[in-house]
């Protein structure tokens, strides 16, 4: 009898020992490691014509790091996706290598000096959060045995979430939105948690509440209508994101906030009214408070006019026709890692512009690869969806996913001048320890909810007639 069992994946592993996706995933991770060692070695020859004296650091550090992650979900998620970790682990040796390469930047160099009195480089900062991010990951798969447990802390979550939302509003804004945490001794960005925290809520409240919010009383233009009781959650959750744009000015954390719960809410109840109902409620209430919050006029302004000298001196930047002309700069195939201009940027061209440097270097085809691997990375979440055996872990995984490509598409629209500029940062390649932090742990919650869902079931234990039977038969 053969030893082979079909999981709910239609992946076929052995029963006898772990399943050779591991070891697809091990070589998988070989190419995410040696690609960023070979961007890295590129731009030190492009900005000093040798090799970076690092680069043997580099490359160790980054083996060292996907070593330990493969072994430890070929240890405590042998059944997990295998492109998830190494997807995530080329994006942020390619974001390890574009911090460096604008660390390089005589301009940014001499800018801090101006500004701050010294210069001090980013990349060692976001390798020391990558290692920190990576064993936050680590614990999630070694402590986290089953997905299924966060679903007891639904509305612990939800005031958890909530808390984290409101607490920037007491610190000082930079750059005219309150998105910060500052403790002194460290920086946090509480919205980068705060999308994790709010999707184990969603997940939780949605799969109690789904029948009632699918329940549809009239049909109106093709689409059908839901219940007005049923519509007090989603005009709360908008609610809440309008407070969130109208007393910390941050658009980002607000739309990423109302767009889960939207694309959760569609998920859920498989209306596609609901989701009419959110864009025109979105739509709706940034267009109110743009008429009155000054900050978000600006960036309303900067997105339509970005080549204005008006608008550039009332607002006092001019990063989106910089991020705008890098973009045009770099072609098809781009000006070489090293050697663009994307430092004219200024300070966040290793944070919110970061994807300008991808563009003017890597040019259109790389921009495409890039945005290629986000894509990837969410058509795997969506695909633990599909595979989960649980409401919840399908709710959990959706949103997860969702909640990163609707990031992916809010910073990369900001920047291409496609939407407003948010202010958030691309997941694992912008300079931010925050952002870093939380979107390793949502990989780790993704891979639990992958290795639960493509877990073959054990095998029935033979009946004691059936034993029985077998000893007595000559």
């Amino acid at each position: 009898m053969s030893n082979l069992t079909t999981t709910g994946s239609n992946t076929t592993v052995s029963s006898g020992g772990l399943p050779s996706r591991r070891n697809t995933e091990l070589a998988m991770l070989a190419f995410a490691v040696l690609i960023p060692v070979f961007a890295y070695a590129n731009v030190g020859l492009a900005v000093d014509d040798k090799l970076p004296s690092g680069m043997l650091g580099y490359g160790c550090g980054m083996l060292l790091l996907a070593g330990v992650g493969h072994l430890v979900v070929r240890r405590y998620a042998p059944y997990a996706d295998p492109l998830l970790l190494p997807l995530a682990t080329l994006l942020n040796g390619l974001g390890l290598v574009l911090i460096w390469r604008l660390d390089q930047s005589d301009r940014l160099q001499q800018r801090a000096k101006a500004a701050f009195g010294a210069f001090s480089p980013d990349a060692p900062k976001q390798l020391l959060y990558s290692a920190i991010g990576l064993a936050l990951f680590v614990a999630i798969l070694v402590f986290l045995k089953d997905h299924r447990v966060l679903q007891r802390y639904t509305y612990i979550s939800m005031a958890v979430g909530l808390v984290l939302l409101i607490l920037p509003m007491f610190f000082p804004a930079r750059n005219g939105a309150r998105i910060w945490v500052d403790l002194g001794f460290i920086n946090l960005q509480p919205g980068e948690f705060v999308k994790i925290i709010l999707a184990v809520f969603f997940a939780g409240y949605l799969m109690v509440k789904r029948d009632a919010l699918a329940l549809a009383s009239r049909r109106f233009m093709g689409m059908y209508l839901p219940r007005g009781r049923d519509l007090g959650p989603i005009l709360v959750i908008w609610a809440l994101s309008l407070m969130i744009l109208v007393f910390e000015t941050d658009l980002g954390t607000s739309l990423l906030f109302f767009g889960l719960f939207v694309i959760m809410l569609y998920v859920a109840t498989e209306r596609t009214s609901w989701i009419v109902f959110g864009l025109l409620l979105s739509a709706g209430g940034a267009t109110v408070v743009a008429t009155f919050e000054p900050h978000v006029q600006e960036r309303v302004q900067a997105w339509l006019h970005p080549f204005s000298k008006e608008v550039i001196q009332s607002t006092g930047s001019d990063q989106i026709a910089q991020s705008l002309w890098a973009f045009g700069s770099g072609g098809v195939l781009g000006t070489g890692w090293g050697q663009g201009n994307s430092d004219l940027i200024g300070f966040a061209a290793n944070s919110d512009f970061i994807l300008a440097t991808v563009g003017e270097e890597l040019g259109l085809t790389g921009m495409m690869a890039v945005l290629l691997v986000y894509g990837l990375i969410v058509e795997r979440g969506v695909r633990t969806a599909l595979a989960a055996r649980d409401p919840f872990g399908k709710l959990l995984a959706v949103g997860l996913s969702g909640a990163f490509g609707l990031q992916v598409f809010v910073v990369a629209g900001g920047v291409m001048g496609l939407i407003p500029l948010t202010g958030m940062t691309m997941p694992f390649v912008a300079s931010g320890g925050s952002s870093v932090l939380a979107n390793w742990a949502l990989i780790g919650i993704l891979l639990r909810i992958s290795d639960t869902a493509r877990r073959p079931a054990p095998a029935p234990a033979p009946s004691p007639d059936a034993e029985m039977t077998q000893v007595v038969r000559p």
